[in-house]
């Protein structure tokens, strides 16, 4: 397959709002593939009026640069299945497209970089040839209808578009890195808080477009350079923001590297445990640990550090959770905590001591500060992790934390949108895996039994709808009804016993999966 250029990732929009975008570009690519990319020759004074990325600020410049690089990327992935098909005379429009791409992208670049490098001027000059190169082969296949020598042809043209690609993600990859640098260089020379926020924003926009922009950041620097600023009192207003394009760093393994050479996590706990810092600048610190202590990361060698400054850390994001003013400051401190619990247990046993269950079943009863199913999801993963210990069920029976996972149950999302329904969905697992748990102790097992939990769990057993066609939520549900059903025999029916209790969970499962192809 055609080796494209890794950074091409953009966040994935409507494609209708896509086309709107992308509509302006490609007009301008036919217009110039006319005029055989010849620029119209124009006075200096009115130069700017008709440069495409002049109006725009360095931000805007870069992201018109990845939007004229994701065009290219994609047409030379069509290119090639277009060559495999061999549909000549489309792949040599698109080659044309891609050329006249290629010059604009590279003259928007140079009318707004500065002191862009002399092997940056050698690879554009290497890829402009090689694009005239392949526009040339394109066309001598239109004028020969010999299928022998279109053979031969077509191996000579897909090594070119090889190159051609190969030469673009270089280019693309170097255009990246010179921009990183010279945000990072304004960061490091400047001591303008005002040129500081500005290159911030910059390093903050570029983070966002995904992983291999991260890496690059990373590489040159980004995480060092932005950490020592979180070390200066004189810079504590560009905290919040700083702190925000560090924890989009940090996603990648490169960045991690750098946040351990640097002590980092020690630095994110003298924020956290500082009291004179704001609430916003605690918010995005938390932000940056529930970055790092993603369960999801496949790396995890920072962590030794991390547990040496555990408990003042948990301590912090208690406490934060505690005084939240607002439901996006208590979405990012619970979801650190959430993360935390999963790798130590020893985590567990600190929001024992801290009295984090009641704090966080009080939290939930104040729907201005738990607003969303995002954060019942981070509530409830702590309460799970929790509920392996023993000393979890007493906290739970005196914060009525019963009755908050018998309606953690029934969670529903308001809209439509997939990632709150998934949100959703593991809310109602989780707290059917935390009353599962819970229920080892008989007085928990009561209060389930006294708030009707068995009756409900039948329900998301036997309706589909309920539990919104969810497998892991039917076998959360079967496991929580079973070990219920021990602690009170008298609370089923004959039948759901001899379908939902009595066989093996598998057969229950598949029995439970069944009735919605039934019922239609």
């Amino acid at each position: 397959s055609l080796p494209l250029p890794s950074s091409m990732h953009l966040i994935q929009v409507d494609s209708v709002q896509r086309w709107m975008e992308d509509l302006k570009l490609m007009t301008d690519c036919e217009c110039m593939c006319i005029l055989q990319s010849k620029p119209i020759s124009i006075e200096k004074d009115e130069q700017n009026e008709l440069i495409l990325s002049s109006q725009y600020s360095t931000c805007d410049n870069l992201q018109l640069l990845l939007k004229r690089a994701w065009i290219i990327s994609t047409e030379l992935t069509r290119i090639a299945q277009k060559l495999e098909k061999s549909r000549w005379q489309r792949v040599h429009s698109m080659t044309v497209r891609v050329n006249c791409h290629v010059r604009s992208m590279i003259n928007e670049y140079n009318t707004f970089t500065r002191n862009s490098s002399e092997e940056m001027h050698q690879l554009e000059k290497l890829l402009i040839d090689k694009c005239s190169e392949f526009t040339a082969f394109t066309e001598r296949c239109l004028q020969t209808e010999d299928e022998e020598i279109l053979t031969s042809m077509k191996s000579c043209i897909n090594e070119t578009l090889t190159t051609v690609a190969q030469y673009f993600g270089q280019l693309i990859e170097l255009v990246l890195t010179h921009e990183a640098q010279n945000l990072l260089r304004q960061i490091e020379l400047s001591g303008s808080p005002c040129v500081m926020e500005s290159a911030i924003s910059g390093l903050f926009s570029l983070a966002q477009e995904g992983a291999h922009l991260c890496r690059i950041i990373a590489k040159e620097g980004g995480v060092v350079a932005l950490f020592k600023i979180c070390r200066q009192d004189c810079f504590r207003c560009l905290y919040p923001q700083t702190l925000r394009t560090l924890a989009s760093i940090c996603c990648v393994e490169e960045g991690m590297h750098q946040l351990e050479k640097v002590d980092g996590i020690l630095c994110l706990a003298d924020i956290l445990t500082d009291n004179s810092h704001s609430e916003a600048t605690h918010a995005e610190a938390a932000a940056v640990i529930a970055q790092i202590t993603s369960p999801h990361l496949t790396f995890t060698q920072h962590l030794s550090s991390f547990l040496e400054n555990m408990e003042e850390i948990v301590t912090a994001l208690v406490k934060l959770c505690q005084e939240a003013s607002s439901g996006e400051v208590f979405l990012l401190a619970s979801a650190a905590l959430a993360n935390i619990t999963f790798f130590d247990t020893m985590a567990c046993e600190i929001l024992l001591q801290l009295n984090a269950m009641k704090i966080l079943l009080a939290a939930c009863s104040d729907k201005r500060i738990v607003d969303t199913p995002y954060s019942r999801d981070q509530v409830v993963t702590i309460l799970a992790n929790m509920s392996v210990l023993d000393q979890c069920a007493s906290e739970i029976i005196q914060g009525n934390g019963v009755q908050l996972l018998m309606e953690m149950l029934f969670e529903k999302s308001s809209s439509e949108n997939p990632s709150e329904v998934a949100a959703c969905e593991r809310v109602q697992q989780k707290s059917a895996v935390t009353l599962a748990r819970l229920s080892r102790d008989p007085e928990v097992a009561d209060a389930a039994v006294k708030l009707s939990c068995i009756p409900c769990l039948i329900k998301l057993c036997r309706s589909p709808a309920e539990r919104n066609n969810s497998d892991s939520v039917l076998v959360a549900c079967l496991a929580a009804l079973r070990r219920l059903a021990v602690m009170s025999p008298d609370g089923l029916e004959d039948s759901d016993f001899q379908q939902l209790v009595k066989p093996r969970l598998v057969d229950s499962f598949l029995l439970c999966t069944n009735m919605e192809e039934s019922f239609v």
